[in-house]
């Protein structure tokens, strides 16, 4: 547990699918295109993948908004979300089908109707909580 300094380390080995293919006789490799799924590795694509920038289709599969054009939103995340139940601090999740990039730095967060649009960055270096007001933020830089 990467939370609890307590606990005994753990390696992950990670082995490329190329090479583990060759281990199973007959196994094949299909191409999934990017259109049928929406990779969450980190809590910043979590949080985007929560937004309005991605639709759940009748047949409950989750895309990108064609208002997107293929692009996901950039998120980057403070440090300190770096866990789903830190990331869940951040209020409701703002409206990002407009947004190129958000940056978070700092702790906020967001009350109903945040709207981002373009790049946006918001800079809390007040070390206590900032909450964003309902609004509308285009391509600006928010020093809390």
């Amino acid at each position: 547990d990467p939370r609890d300094k307590a606990s005994p380390a753990v390696i992950q080995l990670e082995t490329a699918m190329g090479s583990a293919i060759s281990c199973f006789p007959g196994a094949t490799a299909i191409v999934i295109p990017r259109s049928r799924f929406a990779p969450v590795k980190t809590t910043s694509d979590l949080l985007a993948l929560r937004s309005d920038a991605y639709l759940l289709t009748a047949d409950f599969r989750i895309e990108l908004d064609p208002a997107r054009k293929g692009v996901p939103p950039d998120v980057k995340l403070d440090g300190r979300y770096k866990f789903v139940d830190a990331m869940d601090t951040l209020g409701t999740v703002p409206s990002l089908i407009g947004c190129s990039e958000l940056i978070i730095d700092g702790e906020v967060v967001f009350a109903p109707g945040v709207i981002l649009k373009g790049d946006v960055w918001f800079c809390n270096a007040t070390g206590s909580k900032v909450t964003i007001a309902a609004g509308t933020y285009e391509n600006t830089k928010v020093e809390l």
